[in-house]
């Protein structure tokens, strides 16, 4: 016996709050220690979690001049990366909640949190 699409769709539905985590950082190793500790702390309050998801770096470029007046063709450029990840946890429990608002993630690391 075959399921359709829809069919699929609504096996896969899971009861219960979910949460949405985006986390953004300009050092891609610290924002993967921060997930890791996202993710661990989830797991341990058994909760499901789906994810990492790397989503796209945002890149930021910058040319600045380096003289006002003599050499103004000369220019330096810059540029910002800002990394992303997308971390949703399911079957979450109040315990599990308090937990992840209560973390010490390292500095310079920004966190989105959604309801869903």
């Amino acid at each position: 016996m075959t399921q359709t699409k829809v069919e699929k769709k609504e096996a896969t539905k899971v009861a219960g709050p979910k949460i949405r985590i985006k986390i953004r950082a300009y050092d891609n190793k610290i924002i993967d220690s921060a997930t890791k500790i996202i993710i661990d702390t989830a797991e341990r309050n058994n909760a499901k979690v789906v994810g990492p998801v790397p989503l796209p770096t945002q890149i930021s470029k910058i040319s600045v001049a380096r003289s006002t007046f003599v050499h103004k063709t000369s220019s330096e450029q810059y540029e910002i990366r800002i990394h992303k990840r997308l971390v949703d946890i399911l079957n979450i429990t109040p315990k599990a909640t308090d937990a992840l608002m209560n973390l010490n993630l390292p500095s310079g690391v920004d966190i989105a949190i959604k309801m869903m």
